[in-house]
C-alpha cells in the first residue's frame, strides 16, 4: 500500500482496518511489555481497554518509548500529548487513525539562518533582569531571542522586542488587577510563548513570579492541582496564571488557598492598558521564588534576588566564555532551575538565540533534540544523566544519518548523580556523528544557589575517580585504587566552584576536612539564598554561620568537587557508609523488578537505636514461589555487590516506590511510609536480627568517638610540640648576635617540628644548587607554608612579610632578627618602596623568599599574583625560583587552628631569568611563574579571584 493510500485509508477507516490497527497495536504493547516487565505482567491478558498506568505499569518513558514504536510501524507522528493523556491502547489506535503521515525519517526542524546577526555585548552594568531585557529590547530589539520547537512546520519566534512589549500588555493586567510589588504570583504554564511573557510580567509589576509544574497528565488534573495547593499556600499566592485549559478546573483552588484572588492568562491580561515602563527594582529586589522538587508536601522556597540570579548567570557565563555568538537549545522544562536559569535566562542575557522545546517533544522522540542541535548549529546545551541513556536506548542510527553534533562546546550533565558508564556509553555512541569526549560536561548545581555551583574547565571532559570502595563505605576515604584492585567505586568529578564561589567539606562537628575526606559539602558565594519563603525552621537548618547546606555528601580532590550522596540518603551499619544509588541500579536490572522503582534506604531500629538497611522494590509478581526466588535474588545482589545484607526486603506494588514530578526517588517518603506500617512483611529470625543489628552499631559508634577524640588530641600535641620548640628557637633567633647561628637554629626547629608532628616532607628539586640572590617565590595555602619554606631551604633565607606582622611583639621582633622585609599591602606607593627594598637585598646576596598571591583563602587554588616584585626583579636582572607547596592546605586549612596529620609535598624548580627590564618583561616573568607553579600544585586556577587582605 502506498503512503497516499494508506493515509486514505486512515481517513476514512473500515471496521476491518480498525480491527486490524487495534491488532498490531496491541501486539506493540504486548512486546513492550514483555520486555519491560517478563514476569510482572501475562502479556497474553493485555487489551484494548487495560489501563497503561495501572493494568501495564508503563511510566512515562515507557509511553515514550511506545509512542516510538508506534510511529515506525505505522509510519505517522503521533502527538507527543499523547505521552500523558492516553490512558489505553484504545486511545492509541484512535490516535494513529488521526494522524497524518510521518514527515520523512528524520525529526528534521527548519534551519535558522543567523548568519547575519550580529554580535551584541552582555548588559554588564544590568542590576537586575529587567535592566538585562530593557537593554537588550532598546538596543537590538529585533534580534531573535527564543526559537519555540514546532516540528516541521518550523519554529515560532520571539524577539527581545516581542517579548519586552507583550510583558508590558500582561503587566498592565496584572496593575490591573491590583496585584503589588512584593505580591507572589504562580505560573503554572507548559513550554509556550506565554510563559516567557508571563514571567517578565510579573517581574515588570514588582511581583515575584514562582513557577510550578503543569499537570502532566489532564486526567488527573485534579489531583494535581489539590497536590500544588500546598505550594500556592505557602507562597501566599495572590494570582495564578495558566492556560484556559487549565484555569476552568483551577477555580477549585479558590476554595484551598486562602490567599488566591484571580486565576488568569495571559491573553486575558493583554486586554488591559498597557503598562508604560517596568515598575523600578534593585539588585537585592526578589526575582524568583523556586520551589523544590518534592516540595509540595512540605514546601521548601528558595528566595532569590535579581543579583543572584544575575551573579550565578555571569559566573556560568565565564567558565563557558559565553557570549551573543552562543546558540543554545534545551528542552528541560522551564519551571526547572536548569531549563529556567541556566538555559532560558542564561541565553537572555548574553543576547545568544536559544531553541527551546517542550520536555514532551523530547519524551516523544529524543533524536529531536540531537537534531536541533545538529540544525540549530547549537554550542551550548545541558540535560540531567537520565536523558543521555534515554538517547542511548531509544535512538536508532537510521533516524540520525547526516547529524552533525561538532558545533558543540558544552553539554552539561547535571540536576542528578552522573554516571561515568552513560557517559562514557554515549561519548562512545555519538563520536561518530561529531560528538568529542570535551564536550561532556559533568557538573554541580542546587536551587539554593541558583542553579549552578561547581563547572569543569571547559573542554576538559569528564573526569573519573576510581577508589577503594571499602575505605569509602567504611573510614570516608577517597584513596585512588591500585590498578589490580577490582572492588572500586567509580565517581564522576562535578568541577571546580564557580569564579567568586566557595565550596568545602566538613565533618559531622563542623570541621573543615581534607582533601579526599568525605563530609558534609557546604558553600557560599554571591549566587547564594537567604533562605526559603515563610520557612524559618528549615532556613535555620540551611546556614552554618555564613555556610549553607547543600544536603550533600561528598569530598574535594584537586579542586574538583566528588558527590557520593544525599546526606538524608546515607545508610551508616556496620561501621560503613553506604550510598544507595548504585544498590538501586543493580536491584532494578533483576528481572521481575520494575526498573528505576527501587529505594534504598535506612531505617531507625527502635530497640537498638542503630540503622537498619531497607530495600523496597517494586515488583508484579504475585506467585508466592517466584516472589521468594525474587526475595533470595534480591537478598544476594546486595551481598555480591556491598558484602552485606539487606535487614529487610519489601517487594511492594507498583507505583508504591514515592517520586517527585521530574522521576526522581523520594527515599525519605520510602522510609516514613515503611515506619508508618504499611507493609508488615514476614521477618525470620527477629531475636537474632536485633541482636545483629544491636552490635554493629556499636562499632560505628565508637569508631566515630575515637575519630573525634584522636584529631583533637593529635591537633594539641601539635600546638604543643610548636610552643616547646618555639621556647627555645624564638630566644635564640632573638638574642644572638650571628646572622648564620640564627637561620641554622631556624632550620633545624623547623625540620624538628614537622619531624615530631608526624608530617612527612618529600622535597624535590630541580637544580642541586639554590641560587643565593635570588628570589623564591612560592604558593601560599597556609600558615604552615613559611615554616616547610625553612625547613627545606638551606642557608639564610629573607622572608618578605605582610606589615601588619611588625607591629605584633613576638613575629615582628623574629621576623627582623631573621631579616625580614614588611611590605604594605594596603597602600600601593609604600607597597612598591618595600619590593624595592626587598629585591635589593637580594642583589646584595639574601635570598629572598615572597608569596605573590599576598594572602591565602580556605579555598583551593592559586590566586592571582602580584606583579610589584616581578617588575622590580626585572629592573634588577634577578632570577626567579618557582617554588610549589602542596598538602599544606590540608594539614591547616585557613580559618582553623586544628591540625591534622598529613603529607607535604615541595618543588623547588629551576631559576627562571628576566627576558628584559621593562614593564612587559615584568608581567611576562609572573605569568612563566605562575604557570610553572600552577602545573605543579595540582590545585584550580583562581586568577578570576579576589582575596583581599584583612584590614
Amino acid at each position: 500500500m502506498s503512503d497516499s493510500e494508506n493515509s486514505e485509508s486512515r481517513a476514512h477507516p473500515s471496521p476491518q482496518s480498525i480491527d486490524a490497527i487495534g491488532e498490531v497495536v496491541l501486539q506493540v504493547v504486548r512486546d513492550l511489555v514483555s520486555e519491560l516487565h517478563p514476569t510482572m505482567v501475562d502479556a497474553r491478558l493485555v487489551r484494548l481497554d487495560s489501563d497503561l498506568d495501572r493494568d501495564l505499569a508503563l511510566d512515562s518513558l515507557s509511553r515514550a518509548e511506545l509512542l516510538l514504536r508506534l510511529d515506525r510501524k505505522f509510519r505517522v507522528q503521533l502527538p507527543e500529548q499523547l505521552i500523558g493523556e492516553a490512558d489505553s491502547p484504545n486511545d492509541l489506535v484512535r490516535a494513529i487513525l488521526a494522524a497524518g503521515p510521518a514527515m520523512g525519517g528524520t525529526p528534521r526542524i527548519s534551519r535558522l539562518d543567523l548568519s547575519g546577526a550580529e554580535e551584541v555585548e552582555e548588559p554588564i552594568e544590568a542590576a537586575t533582569l529587567i535592566d538585562t531585557l530593557t537593554t537588550h529590547a532598546q538596543n537590538h530589539g529585533a534580534r531573535e531571542h527564543v526559537f519555540l520547537w514546532g516540528g516541521a512546520r518550523g519554529p515560532e519566534r520571539l524577539t527581545y522586542r516581542d517579548l519586552y512589549h507583550e510583558a508590558l500588555a500582561a503587566a498592565g493586567g496584572l496593575i490591573e488587577r491590583r496585584i503589588s510589588p512584593g505580591d507572589r504570583v504562580a505560573i503554572m504554564l507548559p513550554t509556550s510563548r506565554d510563559f516567557f511573557v508571563a514571567f517578565f510580567a510579573v517581574l515588570f509589576v514588582g511581583a515575584i513570579p514562582v513557577p510550578i509544574y503543569p499537570p502532566f497528565r489532564l486526567s488527573q488534573i485534579e489531583d494535581h492541582l489539590r497536590r500544588q495547593a500546598g505550594i500556592l499556600i505557602n507562597a501566599e499566592s495572590v494570582a495564578l496564571i495558566t492556560n484556559a485549559e487549565i484555569g476552568v478546573i483551577g477555580e477549585l483552588l479558590y476554595g484551598l488557598v486562602r490567599a488566591l484572588q484571580h486565576i488568569e492568562t495571559i491573553a486575558d491580561l493583554s486586554k488591559a492598558p498597557l503598562l508604560q515602563a517596568p515598575l523600578p527594582a534593585k539588585a537585592e529586589t526578589l526575582a524568583l521564588i523556586q520551589y523544590t522538587s518534592g516540595s509540595t508536601g512540605d514546601p521548601k522556597g528558595v528566595v532569590l534576588s535579581h543579583g543572584n540570579l544575575l551573579a550565578n548567570i555571569r559566573a556560568m557565563g565565564s567558565v563557558l566564555k559565553a557570549s551573543s555568538a552562543d546558540r543554545v537549545v534545551s528542552w528541560l522544562p522551564l519551571y526547572h532551575d536548569m531549563g529556567l536559569i541556566g538555559c532560558w535566562l542564561g541565553a537572555l542575557y548574553y543576547g545568544a538565540p536559544v531553541m527551546i522545546m517542550s520536555p514532551l517533544a523530547f519524551l516523544a522522540d529524543p533524536a529531536r533534540w540531537l537534531w536541533a542541535i545538529s540544525d540549530h548549529k547549537a554550542t551550548i546545551s545541558a540535560a540531567p544523566n537520565f536523558a543521555f541513556e534515554f538517547c542511548l536506548k531509544s535512538i536508532e542510527e537510521s533516524r540520525i544519518v547526516g547529524i552533525d553534533l561538532a558545533s558543540l562546546r558544552a553539554v552539561m550533565n547535571g540536576a542528578e548523580p552522573v554516571s561515568p558508564i552513560t557517559i562514557n556509553r554515549f561519548i562512545d555512541k555519538f563520536g561518530p556523528f561529531g560528538f568529542r569526549r570535551e564536550m561532556m560536561a559533568p557538573v554541580y548545581g542546587l536551587a539554593e544557589n541558583s542553579v549552578g555551583l561547581a563547572f569543569p574547565p571547559l573542554g576538559r571532559g569528564p573526569l573519573i575517580d576510581r577508589v577503594d570502595r571499602q575505605l569509602l563505605d567504611r573510614d570516608g576515604l577517597a584513596r585512588p585504587a591500585a590498578v589490580d584492585v577490582d572492588d572500586v567505586a567509580m565517581l564522576v568529578a562535578c568541577g571546580q566552584p564557580l569564579p567568586h564561589h566557595e565550596i568545602r567539606v566538613v565533618d559531622d562537628a563542623g570541621r573543615e576536612l581534607p582533601e579526599r575526606r568525605v563530609g558534609r559539602l557546604q558553600f557560599r558565594g554571591p549566587s547564594a539564598t537567604r533562605g526559603y519563603f515563610q520557612n524559618p525552621e528549615k532556613t535555620r537548618a540551611l546556614f552554618d554561620g555564613d555556610w549553607l547546606e547543600t544536603g550533600d555528601r561528598g569530598y574535594i580532590a584537586g579542586g574538583d568537587v566528588f558527590v557520593t550522596g544525599r546526606i538524608k540518603d546515607l545508610i551508616k551499619r556496620a561501621g560503613r557508609n553506604i550510598y544507595p544509588q548504585e544498590l538501586e541500579e543493580a536491584i532494578g536490572a533483576i528481572e521481575g523488578v520494575r526498573r528505576g522503582c527501587v529505594a534504598v534506604f535506612p531505617s531507625l531500629d527502635p530497640h537498638a537505636g542503630t540503622e537498619r538497611l531497607i530495600i523496597m522494590a517494586e515488583t508484579r509478581v504475585a506467585d508466592p514461589v517466584a516472589r521468594e526466588s525474587l526475595r533470595k535474588t534480591v537478598f544476594e545482589t546486595s551481598q555480591t555487590l556491598l558484602d552485606l545484607a539487606p535487614d529487610e526486603i519489601v517487594l511492594a506494588p507498583p507505583h508504591s516506590v514515592p517520586k517527585t514530578s521530574s522521576g526522581k526517588l523520594r527515599r525519605s517518603a520510602a522510609r516514613a511510609m515503611f515506619e508508618s506500617g504499611l507493609w508488615e512483611p514476614g521477618r525470620s529470625n527477629p531475636r537474632w536480627q536485633l541482636i545483629r543489628v544491636a552490635a554493629a552499631g556499636i562499632g560505628p559508634r565508637l569508631r566515630r568517638g575515637v575519630s573525634n577524640i584522636v584529631t583533637i588530641a593529635y591537633g594539641a600535641y601539635v600546638w604543643s610540640v610548636l610552643i616547646l620548640i618555639a621556647s627555645w628557637v624564638w630566644p635564640c633567633v632573638v638574642l644572638s648576635p650571628v646572622q648564620s647561628f640564627r637561620h641554622n637554629v631556624l632550620h633545624a626547629g623547623a625540620r624538628l617540628f614537622f619531624r615530631l608532628s608526624g608530617i612527612r616532607l618529600n622535597t624535590q628539586y630541580e637544580s642541586a644548587l639554590v641560587p643565593r640572590n635570588a628570589i623564591i617565590v612560592a604558593n601560599h595555602s597556609s600558615y604552615l607554608d613559611a615554616a616547610v619554606l625553612a625547613a627545606v631551604l638551606p642557608g639564610e633565607i629573607c622572608f618578605v612579610a605582610k606589615e601588619e606582622l611588625a607591629h605584633q611583639f613576638f613575629a615582628g621582633v623574629f621576623l627582623r632578627r631573621l631579616g625580614a622585609v614588611f611590605v604594605r599591602r594596603l597602600d600601593p606607593a609604600e607597597g612598591v618602596k618595600d619590593a624595592r627594598a626587598a629585591l635589593e637585598a637580594a642583589r646584595a646576596g639574601a635570598c629572598i623568599v615572597w608569596f605573590p598571591e599576598g594572602t591565602f583563602s580556605r579555598m583551593p587554588g592559586l590566586l592571582e599574583f602580584h606583579v610589584g616584585a616581578f617588575i622590580t626583579a626585572s629592573e634588577l636582572g634577578l632570577p626567579v625560583v618557582p617554588s610549589t607547596i602542596r598538602g599544606t592546605r590540608s594539614v591547616l586549612r585557613s580559618d582553623s587552628w586544628l591540625p591534622r596529620r598529613g603529607e607535604i609535598f615541595v618543588h623547588i624548580g629551576r631559576k627562571i631569568m628576566p627576558s628584559g627590564t621593562d614593564f612587559a618583561a615584568g608581567l611576562h616573568l609572573r605569568d612563566l611563574v605562575r604557570a610553572e607553579i600552577l602545573n605543579h600544585c595540582g590545585e584550580p586556577d583562581l586568577a578570576h579571584e579576589r582575596a583581599l587582605p584583612p584590614t
